[in-house]
């Protein structure tokens, strides 16, 4: 990634930090996002809970109606990285 872009990163996930509750998290991404970048991501987040859960793929992609493919890489987050597990668990 080149260092303008890397600056740029860094302070979106400064101003994300800096809210102070959930309205203000909603207010932020109303304006970043368009509805349905904002309804992948939560069902996401829905689909990494049920995996922590220990439901299995299909009572995961019957629930959130996920793809197959982003629920394999969210099932490779939540083994080998640490963001899903921390925030979730």
């Amino acid at each position: 990634m080149p260092k303008t872009d890397a600056k740029m990163v860094t302070e979106l996930f400064e101003l994300i930090a800096s809210m102070e509750n959930a309205e203000d998290c909603k207010a932020l991404f109303d304006d970043l996002c368009t509805i349905k970048e904002i309804e992948q991501m939560a069902q996401r987040v829905r689909a990494a809970k049920l995996l922590i859960e220990g439901k299995t793929y299909n009572q995961v992609t019957e629930e959130t109606d996920i793809s197959s493919a982003t629920l394999s890489r969210i099932s490779r987050c939540i083994q080998y990285g640490d963001g899903y597990s921390r925030f979730l668990k």
